[in-house]
């Protein structure tokens, strides 16, 4: 699906299976070396069994400009195990959970992290909330997130958790 004039959101598929891993092993890498406490986990192979699953389960896009992967993320609609640990029994199934939203540093400060959000936001159907966690100290994180108007909800396990209201404003006419 295109969106804007800029890029394009695609499901992944197996064939971007290697691409999106050394992708975010390199972002890893790029934070790390930033003295950005984010995903160094993935630096020695962890999730990436986890990241091939999401892409098996059609949970997982890439997106393009030029018929470039420049980004990619995750969207469960199912909490996963990470995400009952961090949110509690989340007795709702109106919830997507964001993961692994990344974008090659080549693209960033360009507004295509808020594009990629507006686009979830667009495309969550059914959904009345978006929820996501990162590394608390991740201080540019955590407030690219509080810009983009999500909800500050608390911390469990180092990580804050915030949540957008995604919920379309039916008009119905008579």
């Amino acid at each position: 699906m295109e969106y804007g004039e800029d890029f394009e959101v695609k499901i992944a598929t197996n064939h971007d299976s290697s691409v999106i891993i050394k992708m975010l092993k390199q972002i890893a890498q790029w934070m790390k070396d930033n003295d950005i406490n984010q995903w160094r986990f993935l630096l020695e192979g962890g999730d990436d069994e986890e990241i091939e699953q999401g892409i098996f389960n059609q949970e997982t896009y890439i997106v393009l400009k030029d018929k470039k992967i420049m980004a990619t993320f995750t969207l469960l609609s199912e909490p996963s195990e990470w995400d009952r640990h961090i949110w509690g029994s989340d007795i709702s199934s109106k919830s997507l959970y964001l993961h692994r939203l990344a974008i090659l540093p080549a693209y960033m400060k360009k507004g295509i992290g808020q594009s990629i959000l507006t686009w979830i936001e667009d495309n969550a159907n059914d959904k009345e909330f978006l929820k996501l966690d990162c590394v608390t100290d991740n201080i540019k994180l955590n407030n690219f997130y509080k810009c983009n108007d999500f909800e500050f909800i608390g911390v469990t396990d180092g990580h804050s958790k915030y949540q957008k209201s995604i919920k379309k404003n039916e008009i119905f006419f008579k």
